[in-house]
């Protein structure tokens, strides 16, 4: 059994000495500015819009990203953790995140933070996230595996426990909640109850992955099922979040790592120092803007929780479109689909996936290699529009098997 946790013995020694990437602009923001071998004659467009030139795209761009990562704190702060809503809870800080080029890199910077290749390992419960494998043999990591419950697709507290604790060369655990493929919010008390064993046995991060996390139907406007506002509280505890899913910014990728202010600063060391292009941030702070941006984004959850519900028992008024896997916690659903004797089928769903794709451009995702997952196909929620033409496609995809 290892001693608990202790950061600067879990981050590699190259990393703990790595001097933070400066540049004169990081003191000297404003004048004639001759110290980036910049392009001082603009971009080589023929016309720059105004918008355009408010972002002035010959210069690099800011590289803490202050303001915007100031309203991503605010918007969390907003609604604390509802497992540990009657305890105080530190507030998130600008210096709890480290932006990334989506939640993928914030997933690759974490391994190789904290593991030296071909020695540690991390660990993941699969059915989940793909990433993490590509990361984890990119990085020449072994990846273990403790698969979620079944059929509840929760974690296995006890195996995960036991696993970490009898080996000290893992030194991550990626959980994915809510889960992709499962769409299923892991039980938040298991997470905090592992946080806490954890910290007095075994010198680690986990990572809780809530790329999807605004999709749960959480009805309460005081508290939220988010893990972000706990990280002050757990110094093991590292959320993973991202603008793809619920603000609907997949094409400006942008990832937020919230952490402890020293692992964040660890992590800020180690970043590109420009990896936010100035086109990212001020859209990001468009759509995070309290007054305008927050308010739209939580209308069109409203609509995909709603239209969630709709698609789901549309499909299952389908023949041979079997139970929901899972939860109900994303923005998309799995189905199972079915043999002419009731079994789920992988054989049969690969047809409809393609016959829907090829035939009916119609495009789903076909799961059913996932780990408990045969004859899976997992659905996005449309618009109420999309999500009727899809349910007349799967009925005439269905009826030519």
């Amino acid at each position: 059994m290892t001693a608990e946790f202790e950061l600067k013995k879990l981050i590699r020694p190259n990393i703990l000495g790595l001097e933070p990437y400066r540049c004169a602009r990081d003191d000297f923001k404003t004048g004639i500015l001759l110290d980036a071998n910049e392009n001082t004659h603009g971009p080589a467009l023929s016309k720059v819009s105004e918008f355009e030139e408010t972002l002035e795209l010959n210069r690099y761009p800011d590289p803490h990203q202050i303001d915007l990562k100031k309203q991503l704190v605010d918007f969390r702060n907003e609604k604390p953790n509802e497992y540990l809503k009657n305890i105080s809870q530190d507030k998130l800080r600008t210096d709890n995140l480290c932006l990334g080029v989506g939640s993928d890199e914030s997933i690759d910077m974490l391994i190789r933070c904290v593991c030296t290749p071909a020695r540690d390992k991390m660990l993941v419960c699969p059915p989940t996230y793909g990433m993490y494998s590509i990361c984890a043999t990119v990085n020449d990591v072994e990846l273990v595996k403790v698969p979620l419950t079944y059929p509840e697709f929760d974690l296995d507290y006890e195996q995960v426990l036991n696993t970490i604790t009898k080996d000290a060369s893992i030194k991550l655990i990626y959980l994915t909640s809510p889960g992709n493929p499962t769409a299923k919010l892991i039980n938040v008390s298991g997470i905090i109850k592992l946080l806490e064993a954890a910290y007095k046995n075994w010198n680690g991060l986990i990572i809780v992955d809530e790329a999807y996390i605004d999709f749960t139907d959480d009805s309460s406007e005081k508290t939220s099922q988010s893990m972000s506002t706990l990280v002050n509280q757990y110094p093991n505890l590292v959320v993973l979040q991202t603008l793809s899913k619920s603000f609907g910014l997949a094409g400006i990728r942008l990832g937020i790592t919230y952490s402890s202010s020293d692992l964040s600063y660890y992590l800020n060391s180690m970043k590109y120092p420009y990896n936010i292009s100035s086109l990212t941030s001020s859209v990001a702070l468009r759509a995070t803007n309290p007054n305008t941006g927050l308010s739209t984004m939580k209308n069109y959850v409203k609509e995909i929780i709603q239209q969630r519900k709709v698609l789901l028992e549309n499909l299952q008024e389908l023949d041979r479109v079997g139970r929901n896997i899972g939860g109900l916690d994303a923005n998309f659903i799995a189905v199972e689909i079915l043999d002419k004797d009731g079994n789920p089928s992988n054989e049969v769903a690969n047809k409809l996936y393609n016959n829907l794709a090829v035939h009916n451009s119609v495009v789903v995702r076909f799961r059913g290699k996932e780990l408990n997952f045969t004859g899976a196909l997992r659905v996005s929620v449309g618009t109420a529009e999309e999500n009727k033409t899809l349910i007349e496609k799967f009925k005439k995809c269905l009826s030519e098997l």
